[in-house]
C-alpha cells in the first residue's frame, strides 16, 4: 500500500501544502461516495446510513491517512448532520399536527439538493488531493 507524501513547502499563506498519494485520494473520495451510495440506498434513514459509509471508511484509514481520515470525517460530520436537520423537521411537522408540514417539504427538498452536490463537490476534491469542508455542517467529530 502506497503511503502518503507530505511535501513541507509553504504556499505563500504560511500553511504547508499536502501531497496525497493516489490510494490516499481514493479512500477520501471513497468516503464521500459511499456515504453518498448508503444514503440514496435506504431512502428515510439516508443521514444514518451515510453516516455509517463514512464510519466505516474513517475507521479503516485514520490510522494510515490523515487526509483520508479527515475526509470521512467530515463526510461522518455532513451526513449526521443532514440527518439531524431532517430529523428537526419532521419534529416541526408533529408538533404543529401536520401544518409545519408547508415549511418542511420544501426544505427537505432543499436539504436533499444540498446534500448530493455537497457530496459530489466533495468526493472530486477528495480526488483532487484538496481539502474540503461542507458547508451547514455540525461538527460533532473532531
Amino acid at each position: 500500500m502506497e503511503t502518503s507524501t507530505y511535501e513541507s513547502g509553504s504556499n505563500g499563506t504560511g500553511v504547508q501544502t499536502l501531497s496525497p498519494s493516489l490510494t490516499d485520494r481514493q479512500w477520501a473520495a471513497a468516503a464521500h461516495g459511499a456515504a453518498l451510495l448508503a444514503a440514496l440506498l435506504t431512502s428515510w434513514i439516508a443521514g444514518v446510513a451515510g453516516a455509517v459509509a463514512a464510519l466505516v471508511v474513517w475507521m479503516l484509514v485514520r490510522d494510515r491517512s490523515a487526509f483520508a481520515a479527515e475526509h470521512a470525517r467530515e463526510a461522518l460530520n455532513f451526513n449526521l448532520s443532514m440527518f439531524i436537520y431532517a430529523a428537526l423537521l419532521t419534529v416541526l411537522v408533529i408538533f404543529t399536527l401536520g401544518i409545519g408540514i408547508i415549511v418542511a417539504l420544501p426544505m427537505w427538498g432543499i436539504l436533499a439538493l444540498v446534500w448530493i452536490v455537497c457530496t459530489l463537490i466533495a468526493a472530486f476534491k477528495a480526488y483532487d488531493g484538496q481539502v474540503y469542508r461542507y458547508p451547514v455542517t455540525i461538527r460533532l467529530f473532531k
